[in-house]
């Protein structure tokens, strides 16, 4: 019996045009930026209650997921392999059901060893923070934040699972509908549980926590529900046996996903490294750059979900054995994020203040400084834009080759030999200072993004393409 009919359109038949292939690929990559957007606004409300509480209280939190964050950024990027098997089985189409499933099986075991992980961070965190000269208060405050906040980390990985699932399936809609009811949840749990209304508990930090663990809870449960209530993705079987180990496609999944985590630790420790050197400069110069920066992390969230898209696209097209897809594929990618980061750094360049004003108020007296140098950091930010954008996606076109490896050192290369040591140089060396440090982390990009280029053109050479079928 053959799995074919289960699947998602076969792309080389019948989307033989680029124009056919940017609607795939827009069809795919709007719901999951939409979805990554919204994402932010889960976030957003945290910040939003916890402020209530008081400045310790908000430093605390701050300090705290930037630490759980990282290390859980690290493990989805591990578990993000699951996308380019399970694409490249659908587009190879013999047995892709079975295949399909073997790997989606694996990736929820990964995410049980995953989110243990980040969970073992948390409860050591504290002692790396006073380590780390952390104020005392601070960091029992974000100590006690991350201990109800950990049990998060496994639930939450596994629904990124499942998130990749769903959007492998062509139903990427759905993320988008998940993630805005984990918005609703996530501001009534933080509502009841942070000042005790309705006669809940006032737990404070705490309750700021144990939202966020109920909402991690209830965003699994609806992927859950949601792929048992849809026949073709119920067909897939997917939890049915779940506890059956297939050694095999764990140890592949490894090989996949540990150089897409390590690249995501390369960037991520690249702009965590940006703040200790922004701080060492001055108070205000982190300032600006923490504004600067929530803005750059705001517009990140569009190329990441078009990279998400390419990989998924990427892989059909390679399992099908169809260069020719491929290239299209990334022409549609490249279009889709062009389009974009130009919209959004000419906003940076030519009216900074209505971007500044998301996040503060622009006309105060007391901002002037804080405005008129973040607005310094934009104009280098407009430069972000292009090549932020072109090197996610060029990670997620050689990702839906299951190529990780090189990338992971061409990252490397690019983000601390180039990046970190011009960021250290120019801040420190120079009278540029902070904008020392922005030009940086933006020569870093370029050279991360033209070696990942010239990768992704010489893939064909390099026999990271699969024979025409």
């Amino acid at each position: 019996m053959h799995d074919t009919h289960a699947l998602p359109t076969r792309s080389h038949h019948a989307e033989p045009t680029l124009r056919a292939e940017f609607g795939a690929m827009a069809r795919l990559a709007v719901p999951l930026a939409a979805a990554n957007l919204l994402q932010m606004a889960v976030y957003a409300v945290d910040v939003i209650f916890i402020a209530r509480l008081g400045t310790d209280e908000l430093a605390a939190s701050t300090l705290a997921t930037s630490t759980y964050g990282l290390s859980l950024w690290m493990m989805l990027g591990l578990i993000g392999a699951v996308a380019p098997m399970a694409a490249t089985a659908l587009g190879r189409g013999r047995h892709a059901v079975r295949e399909v499933r073997r790997s989606f099986r694996m990736a929820l075991w990964m995410s049980l060893f995953a989110g243990i992980a980040v969970m073992g961070v948390c409860y050591l965190a504290e002692d790396l923070m006073l380590l780390t000269g952390q104020t005392p208060r601070i960091a029992e405050l974000a100590g006690i934040y991350l201990f109800w906040l950990a049990p998060a980390a496994i639930p939450v990985v596994a629904a990124n699972v499942l998130r990749i699932f769903v959007s492998t399936m062509d139903r990427a809609i759905v993320a988008t509908w998940v993630t805005v009811l984990a918005v609703f949840v996530n501001a009534g749990c933080n509502w009841l549980l942070i000042f005790g209304n309705w006669g809940f508990p006032a737990w404070g930090l705490k309750g700021a926590a144990v939202a966020s663990v109920i909402t991690s809870l209830v965003v699994l449960a609806a992927y859950v529900a949601i792929i048992q209530s849809d026949r073709r993705m119920r067909r897939h079987y997917l939890f049915g046996r779940l506890w059956r180990p297939d050694w095999q496609r764990l140890r592949e999944l490894w090989r996949v996903g540990l150089p897409i985590a390590a690249i995501t630790a390369a960037e991520g420790g690249l702009f965590s490294s940006a703040a200790y050197l922004m701080g060492a400069i001055g108070t205000l110069e982190l300032a600006s750059h923490t504004v600067a920066l929530g803005l750059g992390a705001l517009a990140f969230q569009v190329p990441f979900g078009v990279a998400q898209a390419a990989t998924i696209r990427v892989g059909l097209h390679n399992g099908a054995g169809d260069p020719d897809a491929i290239r299209r594929a990334g022409l549609a990618t490249f279009i889709l994020t062009a389009g974009f980061a130009v919209i959004f750094a000419s906003l940076m360049l030519f009216r900074p203040d209505w971007l500044l004003s998301i996040y503060i108020d622009v006309d105060a007296p007391a901002n002037t400084l804080l405005v008129a140098t973040a607005t310094g950091y934009l104009v280098v930010g407009a430069a972000f834009q292009l090549f932020d954008g072109a090197q996610a996606v060029l990670a997620g076109l050689l990702r839906g080759l299951s190529d990780t490896r090189m990338p992971f050192v061409l990252a490397v290369v690019g983000y601390w030999i180039f990046g970190f040591g011009t960021a250290w140089y120019l801040g420190f060396h120079t009278t540029l200072g902070g904008l020392g440090v922005w030009i940086g982390l933006a020569v870093g990009l370029v050279i991360t993004s033209v070696l990942l280029a010239h990768r992704w053109h010489r893939r064909e050479r390099l026999g990271l393409v699969m024979p025409a079928a």
